[in-house]
This record gives structure tokens, sequence and C-alpha cells, in this order.
């Protein structure tokens, strides 16, 4: 488990306008997105973000994106992936057209990239590949030694595959699971310089096997460093109920909404800030839950998520029943 800065209070989000550029469909469901910012660029660290302001039906949101690259050309490019279980950020995103005026906030970086080790690997899945995308061209302008693993379901969905390959070369090495294709994780980290460093980003799954492959390996918990979508779990996301007994409060989380989301809503305190299961501001503490509890952060350790003594509330969810909690929330 990567080292994890103590939670404190987030920062206020310090918004400013923005126009959208160009879009370009990657595939039938990436979209990238080309994002002018009013004013002068802050050039963007491999790793960093982007949050922009959505509406979710007539509720203003925020999302947050990985940047392509550094934006010193002063365009911020993001790429989108429409998902079926959207919470309505991807399908707003997608429904944008060139000139649309947009907030945005940041960059930010909680997935910050370490320069001067030995070696590097980067492991992306699907649209994983977007903060590996920055990270690969900025090593490979330093010269450094690296590979990039990329996997996706289809060929089709190797959607930035071709720009890196024109850009990285042989550096990039591609997998396809429907052609019987998997990323071989412990010979990848085998392969890997001693102290060199390995950057995932992926769905769960991927990011389980990297860590249990990591840690028989041997090597430092802080040479692995992960990003996660947020969304994936190991269970279909369904309606639950959350109750707050110091509040009296009990608020049922849509199939849709986060449960951080659902809270907020109900007028619970809340302090969040990368609201991906990565900074754990959001955390709970878990009272007694008669449903099971789908993890979905890579912030607690796999010893800590066995508790179910807390969770994160920005992306983790229950299933077949409903949770009992208390919050730092004072009020009512």
């Amino acid at each position: 488990m990567p080292t994890k800065a103590a939670p404190t209070e987030a920062a206020p989000i310090d918004w400013r306008p923005a126009r959208l550029r160009a879009t370009r469909a990657l595939t039938p469901d990436i979209r990238l997105l080309e994002i002018e910012p009013a004013g002068a660029i802050v050039p963007a660290a491999p790793g960093s973000h982007l949050g922009v302001a959505v509406m979710i039906g007539e509720r203003p949101d925020t999302r947050s994106y990985s940047l392509l690259d550094s934006g010193a050309d002063g365009v911020y490019r993001i790429a989108v992936k429409r998902l079926p279980d959207s919470r309505g950020g991807s399908a707003y995103m997608h429904g944008l057209a060139p000139g649309a005026r947009l907030g945005i906030a940041g960059p930010r970086n909680h997935f910050a990239l370490t320069h001067g080790r030995p070696g590097y690997l980067l492991v992306a899945g699907g649209i994983g590949i977007t903060p590996l995308h920055a990270m690969a061209l900025a090593l490979h302008r330093t010269g450094a030694p690296f590979r990039l693993l990329y996997a996706a379901r289809t060929r089709q969905d190797l959607a930035l595959a071709d720009d890196l390959r024109a850009r990285i070369g042989d550096r990039l090495e591609t997998v396809v699971d429907a052609e019987g294709g998997r990323i071989d994780l412990p010979a990848a980290i085998a392969a890997l310089a001693p102290d060199g460093e390995a950057y995932l980003c992926g769905p769960l799954g991927m990011m389980e096997a990297a860590r249990v492959a990591w840690t028989v390996s041997g090597r430092p918990a802080q040479s692995l460093r992960f990003e996660t979508f947020g969304t994936g779990g190991r269970h279909a996301a369904e309606p639950f109920t959350v109750r707050i007994p110091r509040l009296s409060k009990e608020i049922v989380v849509a199939r849709g909404q986060t449960m951080l989301e659902a809270l907020e809503a109900a007028g619970v305190g809340m302090i969040s800030d990368c609201r991906r299961g990565e900074c754990g501001l959001c955390t709970v503490k878990i009272l007694e839950a008669d449903g099971t509890v789908d993890h979905r952060d890579v912030f607690f350790s796999d010893a800590q998520k066995a508790t179910d003594a807390q969770l994160c509330t920005c992306v983790s969810r229950v299933v077949g029943g409903g949770i009992t909690i208390d919050t730092a929330d004072r009020a009512g």
C-alpha cells in the first residue's frame, strides 16, 4: 500500500472559466476533449487531474479527469469514457459541443511521478491509460528507462495506442483480453530494475493483482503507486440505506449516486477532496453492516478493508442490505 498523507481538511476549490475548444471520438465510447482556460495556463505535472464543473440533471457537481499531457501549449486534454452505469458525469461531458463554457479547477496531483529512478513500469487497464499517457511522455522526454503495458478488452478499446506508439515506439506493449492476452504482472515486476517504481491505473481487479505480485516480489511498498477509476468494485451497484443514529437520519443512496453525494444532499457535513477513493478525507466509521461492504478505494490496506471498520464514502458501497455509520458531523 503506498504511503498516504494523513487526512486534513481539503482546500477550497478555486474555479476559473474555460472553453471547450474541440472534441474528437477516439472510440465509440471515449471522447478526447480539448479545454482552453481563460488567462494563463497552469502547467500540469504528470499524473495531474483537472476538476470540471458538471450538471447532473438540475444539480451542479464536480468530476475529475486525468490530464493527457502538461498543457504547455495552452490547452488541457482529457479523454472521457461514457460508462453504461454512469452517475451522469460522463454523459454530460459527452454531450458538450465545441465552444461550450466550462468551469475548471486545478490541475491538482494525487498521483505524482517521482523522477530520477533507475527504471519505471507503467501499467494501464482501459481508460486507466489517461494519467499514464502523461507519465510516458514525460519519461520519454527525459530519456528515462520505462515500459508501458496497456491492456484493454478489445483492440478497438486501445484508445490512445496509436498516438503513444508514434511517440514512444516499442516502449509501449499492448494486450487485448478478447484475443487471449493477459499482462504477466509477476514477470513485468521481476524485469523492473532494483529500486525502480511501478505506476498503475485500471480496474480494481488489476490493482489487487498488482499489489499481491508486488508484495510477493519483496519490493518496498512505497515504490508501488496506483490510481483507480473510483467506479468499479466487486459487485454491481445497487441502492442501499445509510443510517446515522446520532443524527436521527436514514438516507437512501441511489444506484447512480455515491454515498458521499447522498450524505451531502441530506445535509450531513462532510470533508472530501479527491472523490476517487485515494485521499481518505471522506471516510466514516462503520457501526454495523447488514449487507456486504464493497470497498472500492485504494486508501485502506486489504487488512483494514477486511475489518469493515471504516469506508471511503466517495466510492465504496453496500450490496444486499444497508449500513449504520457515524460521521464527524456534530450538527443536528
